[in-house]
């Protein structure tokens, strides 16, 4: 028979309040249990001294054989100094998801698309600006063309 150390929910909704315990593993949650060893209040101050109570003769009674704490129970535990419990590293969990990724990569796409755009549209027009500066400058330098004489009305 499997024994766990886990929590087992109690208070009211919105409320909660864990009693930690040993269990079947087969058992539910809040099903069936062996024995209570502790509790724990999660609506308490994080500094509180009687946030986490644990019976630690009866948690060791029941490590000697065979019970495995949760991950929880056991980071209780090691506060307590029951056990040590090297801390977990998950750095991919604040990265966005799959779907939520590619909106980022297309989204920034767009943007350089847009940017580029606008750059070529500066190089366009600064290049307008100079064949214009130029075309005047060639007029400039040209000799005038004699503008035709007006012919008379002819009646």
């Amino acid at each position: 028979m499997g024994l766990k150390i886990r929590l087992a929910r109690g208070g009211s909704k919105k409320r909660p309040y864990y009693h930690v315990i040993v269990a079947d593993v087969r058992s539910p949650r809040d099903g069936r249990f062996i024995e209570r060893l502790g509790y724990w209040n999660p609506m308490l101050a994080k500094d509180d001294a009687t946030r986490v109570s644990l019976n630690q003769e009866r948690i060791q009674h029941w490590l000697d054989h065979g019970a495995l704490p949760t991950d929880r129970v056991a980071r209780f535990m090691a506060e307590a100094g029951m056990m040590t419990r090297e801390a977990r590293s998950n750095p991919n969990k604040a990265l966005p998801g799959k779907k939520a990724q590619e909106r980022v990569a297309e989204k920034k796409q767009k943007q350089d698309d847009a940017t580029a755009a606008a750059a070529q549209a500066e190089e366009d027009a600064k290049a307008a600006v100079i064949k214009a500066a130029e075309d005047a400058a060639a007029a400039a330098a040209a000799p005038a063309e004699e503008a035709p004489a007006e012919e008379p009305a002819a009646e």
